[in-house]
Parts: structure tokens; sequence; C-alpha cells
């Protein structure tokens, strides 16, 4: 550290530091590639699983389980919409609340996009035996869990 609390960016970073930068690349690196592969973002296949798990859920709602900020699931909705695989509209009841559901299209695509990701993930973990996917897991969750405890 250099005065006033500035950090020295010539220094060789910590452990810790190189464990972040191999995470932050890994996190690009796996959307840029899933995108290729799957025809797909992995953010809009999470929302079009959750849809695929409901008849009809409101956007706030769907918003709140996949935990994506509501500009980003509005902006994946509007896409989804324009290629016919979602359907949206105001609850009768309340016009203040918008409703989601998947086209039959949407039902039939999602399949051949669980595909692609369970080859795109078996691709991933190739080299890892099922210990090493196990104990990846479970430090995976302890990460999670301390992102989630953070303010």
């Amino acid at each position: 550290m250099l005065k006033g609390g500035e950090i020295d960016i010539t220094q060789t970073p910590s452990e810790a530091e190189y464990i972040f930068d191999l995470l932050l690349l890994l996190n690009k690196q796996i959307s840029s590639k899933f995108e290729r592969c799957a025809g797909i973002s992995a953010s809009r296949l999470q929302l079009l699983c959750k849809l695929y798990q409901v008849e009809e859920i409101s956007q706030t709602l769907l918003q709140k389980e996949v935990g994506i900020d509501g500009a980003a699931v509005t902006r994946h909705l509007k896409q989804l919409e324009a290629t016919e695989m979602v359907t949206r509209r105001t609850k009768p009841e309340d016009n203040r609340v918008t409703l989601v559901s998947l086209t039959d299209y949407g039902r039939a695509r999602i399949v051949i996009f669980k595909q692609e990701r369970s080859q795109f993930v078996a691709q991933l973990l190739q080299s890892f035996d099922e210990t090493q996917r196990q104990q990846l897991a479970d430090m995976l969750q302890v990460m999670n869990s301390h992102i989630s405890n953070m303010d």
C-alpha cells in the first residue's frame, strides 16, 4: 500500500487476487463460449428454464427467482418475445403486473438449449473425476454464500 490507502498496482498480486482474476476470466470465457455454442446467453436460458417449470409467472417474481436485475430481465424478455419464445401480457385484474409464459415454440427450443448446456458442461468438466467435481461444487457454494452475505 502507498500513502493514503492507495494500492500499488505494480505489486505482484496475492494468491487470493490471482484466484479472483482467474474467476473473472473464467466467467467471461464461459459466458461468451456458452452463448456461441448454445445460441443463447446463460441468463436467457436461466429465464427460459424457470418459465418451463411454470404455466405463467409475473415478471417481478421471475426476476426475483432468477436473481437478475429488473432492467436486464425486461431486455431479455423483449428479445425472447421478438423471437416468439415467450409471451407477455398485462394481468387483467391489475394492469401494473406483467405476466410471462413460454410459447409452444419456446417449450420446444428449451429442450434443445438444455441439451446444448449439458454438452457444454460435460466438456468443461471433462478432466474432473467425481470427487473433484464435488469438491469444486462445495467450494463454489461456499464462495456463493460469502457473496450473498456481503453488504
